[in-house]
């Protein structure tokens, strides 16, 4: 049995802007952070699989309305809603990732429904939602992805005829508001978000390292803000948004998508440990601050290998992040 059990997840990276965050909306940020590394915590300390542990962290977070993921997703240019997700067994390699749905409430049980009921990979669209049907998944109506801050930041991209990368414009939304209005809303609770708009990354993830010695990761995102159509980013393409094998490591990414699509990112951190030599940090942190901003990619990921090391670089000033061993108290935090 392995005592170095742990699981780490991320929430998007970007430019923190300290001033725009209320200290109620910080907590708000660290309460959920903590409590979904808990309950990814349960599942390792109880004897389940790395599997089972990120796949219920990220179905968490898209449960979450302060992410861009499931509830809480961002809005396309035609005021619509598309996913994208996907999950890595590390022990086996085998793999599952959907994009492009618009009804099934948590992406991430669709991607492991793939991986485990399906010779395929990836599913899109139409087909990826008729398979979840077929799997008795739940799907839910689009009302149910909404949130007033989300519907704001769209109304705002729409005004200056630009896409923002994921939920970038909660932060303009609450420059908008007139001043002495309510800094956390009932629906969507951060109108305040510390992330300058121009340069945040909204994706969620998770990596886990299991009791068994076994590495899993899941990605899951609701997209870029008013972007077009059939748009896919890095999310629910393994090697780029999302990889794990149990012989180095596992990895789940955030940031400029086409960038880390282009860098295969997730999967250069595992091939830099297995070709290279070297360990999970200088791996990881290779990718983040070296190749990546060589083409202007930015943002960061989490990782975590065979030994239980976790390393969470990003090269934007601040990540939503934390991680948790099993016996420990969760760690969690949003600055440099």
């Amino acid at each position: 049995m392995n005592s170095t059990a742990v699981i780490a997840i991320h929430g998007g990276a970007g430019t923190i802007l300290r001033t725009s965050l209320s200290p109620e909306a910080e907590a708000q940020y660290h309460e959920a952070l903590r409590d979904i590394l808990l309950a990814g915590q349960r599942v390792l300390a109880d004897g389940g699989g790395a599997l089972d542990a990120v796949a219920e962290a990220v179905r968490l977070l898209e449960d979450c309305p302060l992410f861009n993921a499931g509830h809480g997703a961002v809005l396309t240019a035609d005021g619509t809603h598309e996913l994208d997700a996907s999950i890595m067994d590390g022990r086996t390699l085998e793999a599952g990732a959907v994009c492009c749905v618009k009804r099934v409430r948590n992406p991430v049980l669709a991607a492991r429904r793939v991986l485990e009921c399906s010779e395929h990979v990836l599913f899109a669209g139409e087909g990826a939602e008729a398979f979840a049907v077929a799997q008795g998944l739940e799907l839910v109506e689009s009302a149910y992805f909404h949130t007033d801050t989300r519907y704001r930041q769209w109304q705002l991209a729409r005004e200056q005829q630009r896409a923002m990368l994921d939920h970038d414009g909660a932060t303009l939304a609450a420059k908008a508001q007139p001043r002495g209005a309510a800094s956390v809303a009932r629906e969507a609770p951060l109108p305040h978000e510390p992330i300058d708009p121009n340069r945040k990354f909204g994706t969620v993830g998770a990596v886990a390292l299991d009791t068994h010695g076994h590495l899993a990761a899941a990605t899951s995102t609701g997209g870029i803000t008013n972007k077009r159509i059939g748009r896919v980013g890095d999310s629910p393409l393994i090697g780029a948004g999302c990889y794990a094998d149990d012989a180095t490591c596992a990895v789940s990414t955030t940031g400029s998508g086409e960038m880390f699509i282009r860098m295969v990112a997730a999967y250069d951190v595992a091939a830099q440990i297995a070709y290279r030599g070297v360990s999970l940090e200088d791996a990881a942190a290779d990718v983040v601050m070296n190749r990546l901003p060589r083409i202007d990619g930015r943002g960061g990921l989490i990782a975590v290998d065979t030994k239980g090391n976790v390393t969470l670089p990003f090269n934007t000033e601040g990540m939503y992040r934390g991680f948790a061993h099993v016996g420990a108290a969760p760690v969690t935090a949003i600055y440099r």
